[in-house]
């Protein structure tokens, strides 16, 4: 019976992100979302799809500003960023552990080492480096905070996830099998819901960017209320510089770290218990 459903699965994603390559193009968003949305898809098939559909496609010709401008939505754009980017990281993570026969502890300390790697310092700090006055290392600054708690609630949802699966579901931890993509896009998947609340908070409190509209620069006058291309700067510059504005966080910051990192331990008892 599991082959019949990641089958069905497998052959889902494909139609998904066929679907979402093609029709994200015409979407006013900017690049970096519209990959970030490409590779949910390709992580939790129809699913992603759908996502980008109720969240970010355009409904008609000029109300994209005012489509993604909602908060749900703003959360949707940030937690997907962060899946896409760390879910890279993970992968390759969790690829490298079973060729080398990394398992345990040591398998999620790889993946997550990897993970937030290369969501932090490429899909944030240098797909977004524009966002922070053009400084990469400002960028890195700006963004290692939220990154981190966004990392750590992904990877509360996902640990158990993947290691509780794999106790029932043969092959799945041999790259070569398409158990262990299923497996994984599974953990994604979980990971995504569970990392949602941080992202909305941290949108919430303009510690993370959510959704952001990008038209040419002669479509600007008939933009409603977003952010064009000339808009960006301003628009990024005042949610990634949030923390330096002496503004009180409710909850503050330093709780909401130790709940990031008290959830992953959560996740890492689970998983191992499960």
């Amino acid at each position: 019976m599991l082959d019949g459903v990641m089958l069905l699965w497998f052959l889902l994603a494909a139609v998904s992100l066929l679907f979402v390559a093609i029709d994200i193009r015409t979407t006013p968003e900017s690049p970096v979302m519209k990959w970030g949305f490409a590779l949910l898809t390709a992580y939790t098939g129809v699913v992603g799809a759908f996502l980008y559909v109720l969240g970010c496609r355009e409904p008609l010709p000029g109300l994209h500003e005012q489509y993604v401008a909602a908060r749900w939505r703003q959360a949707l754009g940030s937690t997907m960023h962060c899946v896409a980017g760390d879910g890279v990281g993970i992968l390759a993570g969790a690829v490298l552990a079973t060729t080398l026969g990394i398992t345990g502890l040591a398998e999620v300390a790889l993946e997550y080492v990897l993970g937030f790697a290369f969501g932090w310092t490429i899909f944030q700090a240098l797909f977004m480096r524009d966002m922070a006055g053009g400084s990469y290392l400002a960028a890195l600054k700006s963004t290692f905070l939220s990154e981190l708690l966004s990392m750590n609630l992904l990877m509360a949802g996902m640990i158990p996830t993947v290691m509780i699966l794999r106790r029932h579901v043969s092959a799945a931890d041999d790259p070569a099998a398409p158990q262990f993509w299923f497996v994984m896009s599974m953990g994604l998947l979980v990971g995504f819901v569970v990392a949602y609340p941080m992202n909305w908070w941290l949108v919430a409190n303009k510690l993370k960017h959510g959704m952001m509209t990008v038209r040419p620069a002669y479509a600007h006058t008939h933009a409603h209320a977003g952010a064009a291309p000339e808009d960006m700067s301003h628009m990024s510059h005042a949610s990634m510089g949030a923390m330096d504005e002496g503004r009180t966080l409710r909850p503050s910051l330093p709780v909401m770290t130790l709940l990031s990192f008290l959830a992953l331990a959560a996740g890492l008892a689970i998983g191992r218990l499960g």
